[in-house]
């Protein structure tokens, strides 16, 4: 999808990030901007900078892991701009800890924003998309802890893969009924945003009240991925690789070259038949 300019962006997890940093780079080719976020406050900042900036944006306060907010974001949008060309199904939170120590919650609320927040999108954007007939793409936020494994993170890389067969499942479907949208798969490595600290926005459906306190597995984790995230990619520079991503149609957007050599040693690993090795993210 080349032509941008006119044409509308919806962005999930907008108020901060990556998110924040895609809807700012849309904005500056020419889009409209639907800006969606579960924190109202980061969401106003937002869609405040990009109007300053001349853009044309409204913000959606949206829980991605919500059916019915994220078929509101998409009906408000339509409403107000009569269309969307491009969904970004950026939202993405941090569950880290011993598999075994991790509650029902934590896998609860990882999977409910982390891959239900792109069913959702799917569902309530791809038919209004192929209704409008219009060449369009979409974006969805994994991770390369969606394409390797580690310890310390079974409900963040559980989700995560999900998100990558999920998001190769709709880009073969689109594809096997001649449909006008692209779709591409973000899989950043350490990227400076505040995933870190997601537990902010932790809605209290998915709050255990069993065990409100967090275990020492998890409290290590949560402190390891603020410290490695603060040194992360700037998030402009993962937005100036999307960007181009869709301008090109591709689908795999890696944020390193250290990819490839991480999903070739994963492979190597499968061929022998043992347990891959855990990469570094860098």
């Amino acid at each position: 999808m080349d032509q941008l300019e006119g044409r509308v962006a919806v962005v999930t997890g907008a108020g901060s990030g990556m998110g924040q940093a895609m809807a700012q780079r849309f904005a500056g080719e020419g889009m409209r901007v639907v800006a969606a976020d579960i924190e109202q406050p980061a969401l106003d900042a937002t869609v405040a900078a990009l109007a300053d900036g001349g853009a044309t944006a409204i913000g959606v306060r949206t829980d991605v892991s919500s059916a019915s907010d994220v078929e509101m974001l998409a009906e408000t949008a339509y409403t107000e701009f009569g269309g969307v060309h491009l969904v970004c199904a950026n939202a993405g939170v941090f569950t880290g800890g011993l598999v075994w120590e991790r509650t029902v919650a934590d896998f609860e609320w990882t999977m409910g924003v982390n891959y239900f927040g792109i069913v959702h999108a799917i569902r309530s954007f791809v038919p209004r998309m192929l209704a409008g007939g219009e060449p369009g793409h979409v974006v969805t936020t994994a991770s390369m802890g969606g394409l390797v494994t580690n310890a310390y993170s079974g409900p963040y890389y559980g989700s995560k893969f999900a998100a990558v067969g999920l998001t190769e499942c709709l880009a073969h479907d689109l594809a096997s009924v001649g449909a006008p949208i692209g779709v591409s798969c973000l899989v950043p490595s350490l990227v400076a945003t505040g995933i870190g600290t997601s537990g902010r926005n932790r809605p209290e459906r998915f709050v255990d009240r069993l065990r409100p306190d967090p275990t020492p597995d998890a409290e290590f984790v949560d402190a390891a991925i603020r410290d490695s995230t603060a040194s992360g990619m700037a998030p402009d520079e993962v937005a100036d690789l999307v960007l181009d991503a869709v301008r090109a149609d591709r689908f795999w957007i890696p944020t390193k070259p250290s990819y490839h050599d991480q999903i070739r040693g994963r492979h190597d690993d499968m061929q022998a038949l043992r347990l891959p090795a855990s990469p570094t993210l860098d």
